[in-house]
Formats: C-alpha cells, structure tokens, sequence
C-alpha cells in the first residue's frame, strides 16, 4: 500500500480557496483520528458552527453505512466530515446525501477527468470496485433537522489493497496511473456540496433541486436501471433496479411487485 508524505494539506490556502463558502476559517485538520464523523455529531451536539469541516490523514475507526468498516491508510485517501445545519425536514435529508454523490461525482471529473459511477445511495465506484463513499448522520425532530454530518471517504493514492479488499476496492491512482492532489479534491468537493446544498435549501427551491438531482443520477449512474441486484433490507432480496421514486427512493423490480429501498445497502447479484 502506498503513503504519500508529501501530499498535506494547506489550511491558509483552503480557507483561501472556499472564501465564498460557509466552510472557510472552519476547517479542522487531524493527522489522525477515530472517526470524524463520530467527532463531528459529538460536536454538533456540543453547538459546533454550520460548515465545520474534519480533514484527517487516518481514521483508526472510520465507519461507513451499516456500521461496515472503511478501510484507511495514512495519507492515501480523503478523508473528510462537513457538520451541516440544513434548512431541512428529516425526510428530505436523502436528498442532500444524493447531491453529496453528485459532489463527489464532479469533484473527481474535475480534479481527475475519470468518470465514476454512483451506486444508490452512497457508493461511488469505478466499473465493479468501490473507491469512495458516503455516511450521512443527523439529529431531527419530528418537523426539521438540527444538523446533519456527512462523511466522504475517497481513495486517493493507495496502489494495492489487502487481498480481501483488491477484487472490490480501487482509488484514483490505480484507474488513472497517476497521483492527484488531495487537497485539490477536498477544495472542488466542498465547492460542489456547497453549491448542492444551497440549491436543496433555498427557499421554495425544493421541487426543483429534486428534479435535478434526479436528472443528474439517472444519467451519472449505471445501476439505477436494469441491473441485477441484493438489497440488504427486510431480510435481503434481489430483483432488478427499476428507477428512482419522486421521493428519491431506489425501485427494486422483483419476480411479484416493486419494492422500494429505504435503507439497505444495494449489491451485485449473487453471481453477477
């Protein structure tokens, strides 16, 4: 596995570069660190300010849906949690983990060039290997969200993976053949969700932000139509990816109905 020393973080010019965004003079640096998103929820419960962001270089606990484990070697990969107090109800808070994909989907492109696909909801792969992911955790009551933090997890540098991992995982530098500056990534993905997020939140915007989300996964994802998978809810079952719901919600398509996905993880096929 590779360790890139030499590619650090430079708080000045970050807070320089996101001067238009609510992230600027919040950004928190870690050269290690459990988890940052279980950090970020301590400190949002604490009254930590919208837009605070935890950058390490290794997460010694990091989680990702489901309780899994993310698998985090020191300086090889993005590892960053933006605390958010959105203008939300809790059942729109999907939205804003589908634009955080989007986010992460343009800040690859731009930053890389290489084109990722997005699994529903949080997996952002490149062909059949996963090299990032989404956690997105909040506080609400019963009306409006208190705050929410969403934790992004991108392989950067790695040029191997443990042999459990390798048939699944990849990052930027096996797809491309090259090493790409994390903290150019960090920089267009904060951009990016600030924008994502602005849209969601503006006043009487829903409707139309949705839409868009939409739109834009249907064309940036492979696996929202027409493909065979394992959905890991209401005990796992299998059928064929049918679309998203109005309310963003993957449509399974099985032998008796369509289902819809709330929760569980989406997989491959058993064989596929």
């Amino acid at each position: 596995m590779h360790i890139n020393e030499h590619d650090t973080y430079d708080l000045p010019t970050l807070n320089h570069e996101l001067r238009d965004t609510p992230f600027t003079s919040h950004i928190r640096y870690f050269p290690s660190i459990h988890s940052t998103n279980t950090l970020a929820m301590k400190e949002a419960d604490e009254g930590a300010a919208h837009g605070t962001v935890y950058i390490a270089d290794e997460q010694t606990a990091g989680r990702g849906r489901g309780d899994h484990a993310w698998h985090s070697t020191p300086g090889s990969g993005l590892y960053v949690s933006i605390l958010l107090r959105p203008r939300l109800a809790p059942a729109d808070v999907l939205w804003l983990s589908l634009a955080a994909g989007l986010a992460v989907h343009e800040a690859v492109h731009k930053v890389s060039a290489l084109e990722a696909d997005i699994r529903w909801p949080n997996d952002l792969l490149f062909g059949p290997r996963k090299f990032g992911g989404i956690l997105t955790e909040l506080n609400a009551e019963v009306t409006r969200v208190r705050h929410a933090v969403i934790g992004i997890g991108i392989n950067v540098h790695q040029e191997s993976f443990p042999e459990a991992l390798a048939p699944i995982a990849t990052s930027l530098a096996i797809e491309s053949g090259r090493h790409w500056s994390r903290q150019d990534l960090v920089i267009a993905l904060l951009k990016s969700l600030h924008h994502e997020a602005e849209a969601l939140t503006a006043s009487g915007q829903m409707e139309k932000a949705s839409a868009s989300i939409l739109k834009r996964l249907e064309a940036a994802s492979s696996w929202v139509r027409n493909k065979e998978v394992f959905v890991e809810e209401d005990g796992g079952y299998s059928g064929i990816t049918d679309g998203l719901d109005a309310r963003g919600f993957l449509r399974i398509r099985t032998a008796d109905c369509v289902r819809k996905v709330f929760s569980g993880g989406v997989r491959p096929a058993l064989g596929r």
